[in-house]
C-alpha cells in the first residue's frame, strides 16, 4: 500500500510532463505550419506574376506561329491557284487544237461524197423528181459541214496561194491577171485557218 502511493506522485509527474512535451509539440507544428503558409504566400505572389508573364509570351509566340502556318498556307494556295489555271489554260488549248484535227479528219472522209454529188448535179436529167432528190440531199450535207464550221474554198479569178491550193496546171491567157486561178478542178476545204483538202486548181499567167 505504501509503494502504491509512493507511485501515485509520481505517475502524476510523468502524466504532467508528457502533457507539456505534447502541448509543446503541437505549438511547434502549429507555428512550422503557419511559417510553411507564409512562405508560401511570400513565394505565390512572385510566381502569380512570373506564370502571367510566361502566358503573355507563350501567347505571342503561338500568334507568330501561328501567322507563320498562315502564310505558308496562303502562298500554297496561290501556288495551287496559279498551277490550276495554268492546267486549264493548257487543257483549252490542247482541247481547241484535238477538236479541229478530229473533225477535219472525219469531214475529209465526206468530201469524196460531196464531189460525187457535185458531178451527178452537173448532168441533165429528165427525171424532176430525181434531180430535186439529189439537191435535197446535196443541200442536207452542205447544212451539216456548214455546221461544223467546213468552208469550201476556190473559185475562179481568186488569187492563187499555194497555202491553200495545188496548182495541177499552168496556163497563158490574156483574159486573166497574172497569178489568178483559171479553172478549178477540185474544191477546198478548211475548218478556220486549217486546210483539210486542198484546192486543185489551174492557175494563169
Amino acid at each position: 500500500m505504501e509503494n502504491d502511493e509512493a507511485r501515485k506522485p509520481e505517475d502524476a509527474v510523468e502524466q504532467e510532463t508528457l502533457e507539456q512535451e505534447e502541448a509543446s509539440s503541437e505549438q511547434e507544428y502549429t507555428a512550422a505550419e503557419e511559417s510553411e503558409e507564409a512562405a508560401g504566400k511570400d513565394a505565390e505572389e512572385p510566381a502569380d506574376e512570373k506564370t502571367d508573364a510566361e502566358k503573355l509570351e507563350q501567347a505571342q509566340a503561338d500568334l507568330k506561329k501561328m501567322e507563320e502556318v498562315y502564310d505558308s498556307l496562303l502562298k500554297k494556295y496561290l501556288s495551287l491557284t496559279v498551277e490550276y489555271e495554268n492546267f486549264r489554260k493548257r487543257s483549252q488549248k490542247e482541247k481547241e487544237a484535238v477538236y479541229p484535227d478530229a473533225v477535219a479528219s472525219t469531214v475529209e472522209k465526206f468530201l469524196q461524197v460531196v464531189d460525187n454529188f457535185e458531178r451527178a448535179m452537173e448532168f441533165e436529167t429528165q427525171d424532176k423528181e430525181y434531180k430535186k432528190g439529189v439537191d435535197l440531199i446535196y443541200s442536207s450535207l452542205m447544212d451539216t459541214l456548214s455546221k461544223l464550221q467546213v468552208e469550201a474554198y476556190a473559185e475562179v479569178g481568186d488569187a492563187f496561194q499555194p497555202e491553200i491550193h495545188n496548182a495541177v496546171m499552168h496556163i497563158e491567157d490574156e483574159n486573166f491577171e497574172e497569178n489568178v486561178i483559171s479553172q478549178v478542178f477540185q474544191k477546198g476545204y478548211k475548218i478556220g485557218e486549217k486546210v483539210v483538202r486542198h484546192a486543185l486548181v489551174q492557175v494563169a499567167n
